[in-house]
This record gives C-alpha cells, structure tokens and sequence, in this order.
C-alpha cells in the first residue's frame, strides 16, 4: 500500500477536484503494474493499473489501492465494473470513500461479485493523502488552511519587521510543495508590497502556478509599478478579492491586464469569499498572508486547517511580531486546538499540521 500512495503521490496538485489514487497489481508477492489519475476526467488508477498490465491479471492476482473504488458512472464509467470484469478475486483498499452516500458501497458490490475485499490498510495515510477532496465531499466547501513559520516563542517578526528567514531551506521547499498541492494560494496586500512574490511552487526545474488571491480591500497594490503577481506570465491565474466599491480606475488596469477582480460587501464576507472560490471551481485555498490576514481568518471561523513550521530560535521579544491576535482568552477552555495532528521534521525544524478546531460558544 506504501508503494500504491507513491504511485498516487505523481498527481500531486493536477488532480482537482478529483482525489489523488495509486494502484498497483501484484502477481506471486511481485508488483507487475502500477497506475495513478492523472487529471479529471481522464481514467482512474485502477483502469490504468489494468491497461499497464496490458493483459488479462493472472489467477490468484491481487489489486491494491489507496481509495475505494467508485461505484457510480461520472466523467468515467465505474471502477468497480471495470474490476469485475477483468476476473480479479482479490482487492486489497487504503481509504473508504469519504461521500456518505458511497462510503462502502462499492466494497460490497465487489463482495457481492466474488471478490475478497480486505479493507483500511494504512488507512490514516490513504486518508490524509486527500485532505482538500476529502473536505470538499464531505463540506461541500474549499478547505481553507493557513501557513505559518514562527520561532519557539510563536514570533514571524522582528519588531523591525526581519523575517527572512525564520525556517532553513528544507522547511520552505516543503511549503513549497504543499503550496503546489493546493488549486489556489492567498496572500495579503502587505505581503505583495512588501515581498513582491511571485506565488508560484518552485520544485527543482518544476514550476506551477496555482490560483493567485490577492487580498486587497481598497487596491492599494494597484500603482505606478505593477507587482510580479499582475505582470508576469502567469497573471491571468491572478485574482485579487477587494472591497464592494472598488476604485474603478484601479479595477479597469487589473482587468486590461487579464487579472479577475472579486468585489465582496463586508458583510458575510468569508462565506461570500468561499462561494466564489466553489464557483471557480477552487477546492482549496492555501493562506500564507501575514498576521493580519491569518488573524482575520482565526477570528472568524474560516480557517479549516493550519500548517505550522517552526524554527529552535528564540527572540525573547515583547515588541516582536506576534503570528496571531486578537481579543482576550482568558481560560485555556477558550483556546483554539488542532485535530488529526501530523509531524514532520526539516533538519532542525518542525512541521505541525492538522484541523483547526474552535472553542464551543459560551451560552
């Protein structure tokens, strides 16, 4: 099953809004073909394990994979006919499916046809594979998440405002590929002012450029100069998401440049800001603007999950810049926690990441 999730693992990021899956089908304890979804739309891994193996399976063959296989016709025809058909006696699944209306349905069409069904191997990893799918089928919204990188006392700043760089290089190439996981990145005004990035996941000689939010209430990053995000190549997967009154000089040299513009009323905006983000078929959003931004989105509820890198420094600094803020928590029982923790370390640094979850309401 470790091999299966690193053949689904070469779909990282182009598999939207499909769920990444490996496949792979072993005759007499040997893997003899392999397959991953490329893309929606086109087969899904376990047809391409079958047509890579280019022949009927032998007897007593064994198909592993990392998802349940579909059991309703969309853009493909179902997968569990295609097993079916092909004689396999025996399958061996990571992940149920995370709709409730299927979760185990195609399992027991495949029982019902004869075919020996051993499931939840590796189960928490097939899972966490897909946390953006799994989110949006179970939600029926993009999954928001936030990227933090702070010190051990929880700083991203110097009080002079130094932050390159908190973490070491392996810690930010993992950020990077997470950002390249995600169908769209959001950043705030500060950050495109005062860093000028470009937003895209630099990987080696591989570049992708995911959806860019900009978040820009009164298009202050609209000037003489344009920043790279509304000048490069990849400008027309820009969007910037300001006021409901944007200035209309601004707003006409965004969009002559190819750039979408999301005007969003103050009221209901994170809500408003995720139904955009469904319309354009963008089923997950990777925040990494600074604290005002994050803060912002904590505050409101709207943040689903946080990825947290942090560094063994130390700047013992009451005026340093705090990663998050806002109004007084003075019981522990107030405190926003994560859920389904992950750990990872990058040399001397530390990766935490998992589901945010909020403090009950008091009556």
């Amino acid at each position: 099953m470790s091999r299966a999730l690193e053949a689904a693992r070469r779909g990282w990021g182009d598999t939207h809004p499909n769920p990444m899956v490996g496949a792979l089908i072993v005759e007499n304890g040997r893997v003899v073909a392999d397959g991953f979804h490329a893309r929606a739309g086109e087969p899904h891994a376990e047809v391409m394990a079958l047509r890579n193996l280019g022949r009927a399976p032998a007897p007593g063959a064994t198909l592993y994979v990392t998802l349940e296989p579909c059991s309703t016709t969309g853009r493909t025809p179902p997968c569990t006919e295609a097993i079916v058909r092909t004689g396999l006696k025996h399958i061996v699944i990571g992940a149920t499916d995370p709709n409730p209306s299927h979760a185990g349905r195609g399992l027991t069409l495949l029982r019902k046809a004869g075919v020996e069904v051993i499931e939840g191997i590796i189960a928490g990893e097939c899972t966490d594979l897909n946390l953006i799918f799994n989110h949006w089928i179970a939600k029926g919204k993009p999954l928001i998440a936030g990227k933090i990188a702070t010190t051990l006392d929880g700083r991203v700043a110097t009080r002079a405002g130094q932050s390159k760089w908190i973490t070491g290089a392996a810690a930010r190439r993992d950020a990077m590929r997470w950002r390249g996981l995600f169908p769209a990145v959001g950043v705030g005004a500060g950050t495109v002012l005062a860093d000028d990035p470009q937003l895209t996941s630099r990987i080696g000689k591989n570049e992708r450029c995911p959806a860019r939010l900009i978040f820009d209430r009164t298009l202050r990053t609209v000037g003489k100069k344009l920043p790279l995000v509304y000048a490069d190549e990849h400008r027309a997967r820009t969007i910037v998401v300001t006021g409901s009154n944007p200035n209309a000089a601004k707003r006409a040299i965004l969009e002559k440049q190819g750039i979408a513009v999301w005007p969003l009323a103050p009221k209901n905006w994170f809500t408003a800001l995720r139904e955009k983000c469904a319309q354009a078929g963008l089923t997950g959003l990777f925040v990494e603007g600074g604290p005002t931004l994050l803060s912002a989105f904590l505050q409101a509820g709207a943040l689903d999950y946080l990825f947290a890198y942090r560094a063994p420094k130390i700047l013992a600094d009451a005026e340093a810049m705090p990663v998050f803020t806002g109004p007084p928590r003075p019981r522990l029982a107030d405190a926003f926690t994560l859920t389904d923790v992950h750990h990872a370390d990058f040399g001397d640094d530390q990766l935490l990441r998992g589901q945010v979850i909020y403090p009950a309401k008091k009556p």
